[in-house]
């Protein structure tokens, strides 16, 4: 099954995956995953949490990402964290989070590739792509 949304990771969130060495097929794994109503945790607002497993390791020790999600449309990653450093968000992060889900969703396809064209945003290569 392919994803049938556009994928996208917020700068942040490329810097925090490239260090822990998340491959984007974890991430296509994720989107596919809420693509078929499997969320670990709708957070409203545009907003949910998956989870990633580590290299060699399950999901429950893993990572937590935080992504823009719409169905049949786009998901954009926008934070990420070990679940052994950080339990959760915290009550303004996820304010602050909700709002930039806000703003992601709002933008159309133009704004996607000029925010892509100044480094805001990578587009993440799914293999049936």
């Amino acid at each position: 099954m392919g994803v049938s949304v556009k994928i996208y990771a917020f700068k942040p969130f490329v810097r925090f995956y490239r260090r822990e060495g998340i491959k984007d097929s974890d991430l296509c794994e994720a989107v596919k995953r809420a693509e078929r109503g499997l969320v670990d945790a709708d957070l409203g607002g545009g907003l949910i949490k998956q989870r990633i497993a580590r290299p060699g390791e399950g999901k429950s020790g893993g990572y937590r990402s935080m992504i823009v999600f719409r169905v049949g449309d786009r998901a954009v990653f926008v934070h990420g964290f070990a679940k052994n450093r950080k339990d959760n968000l915290s009550r303004t992060d996820l304010k602050a989070l909700k709002e930039l889900a806000k703003t992601l969703l709002d933008y159309d396809d133009s704004y996607l590739k000029e925010a892509i064209k100044f480094g805001a945003l990578k587009k993440v290569i799914c293999d049936d792509e």
